[in-house]
C-alpha cells in the first residue's frame, strides 16, 4: 500500500473510531435506567466494551497520525489546541472509568442469572457522567478543525 493510501486508511480509522465512540456513548445514555432488565443491562455492558475498544483504536490511530501520517509531529506538539484536544480526550477517558467499572461489576450478577441493582441515584450519576463525556467528545472535532487550520500556532 502506498503512503497516500495508508495515510488515508489511518485517517479513516481515526474518524470512524471517533464516530463509534460517540455513538456508543449516545446509546449508553439512552439505555441507562434504574434496575434495568437483563437485555438492557447486557446491552449496556456490550456497548461499553465497544466504546472502550473504539477509544483504544482512536488513540492508536491518532498517535499514528501525529507520528507518521499527519502534518508532522512538530505541527501538532507546538499547538496548544492539540494539547487541549488530547486533554479533553484523556479527561473523557478518565470520566468513563466510573461507568466502566460499574458495568464490569454488573457482569457478576448477570452471569449468575441475576439482575444488577441500579438505584435511581446511580442511574442519574451515570447519566450525568455520560452527558459530560458527550459534551467533551463533541468539542474534539471543533478543536481538530481549528488546529488543522493553524489556529493556535505561533505566527511566523
Amino acid at each position: 500500500m502506498g503512503q497516500v493510501v495508508t495515510s488515508a486508511v489511518v485517517a479513516y480509522v481515526h474518524d470512524l473510531s471517533f464516530m463509534v465512540c460517540f455513538g456508543s456513548l449516545v446509546l449508553e445514555r439512552q439505555l441507562i435506567r434504574p434496575n434495568p432488565d437483563r437485555p438492557r443491562a447486557t446491552r449496556m455492558v456490550i456497548t461499553d466494551i465497544i466504546y472502550g475498544l473504539a477509544a483504544l483504536l482512536l488513540l492508536g490511530s491518532g498517535i499514528l497520525r501525529v507520528l507518521y501520517f499527519g502534518q508532522g509531529a512538530g505541527f501538532y506538539t507546538q499547538n496548544p489546541l492539540f494539547w487541549t484536544k488530547v486533554g479533553v480526550f484523556l479527561a473523557v477517558g478518565a470520566l468513563s472509568l466510573y461507568p466502566t467499572v460499574t458495568y464490569i461489576l454488573w457482569a457478576v450478577p448477570l452471569r449468575k442469572g441475576e439482575l444488577p441493582q441500579v438505584s435511581e441515584a446511580l442511574s442519574m450519576r451515570l447519566a450525568w457522567i455520560i452527558n459530560v463525556e458527550l459534551a467533551g467528545f463533541a468539542s474534539i472535532p471543533l478543536l481538530a478543525a481549528l488546529m488543522a487550520r493553524g489556529v493556535g500556532l505561533p505566527s511566523a
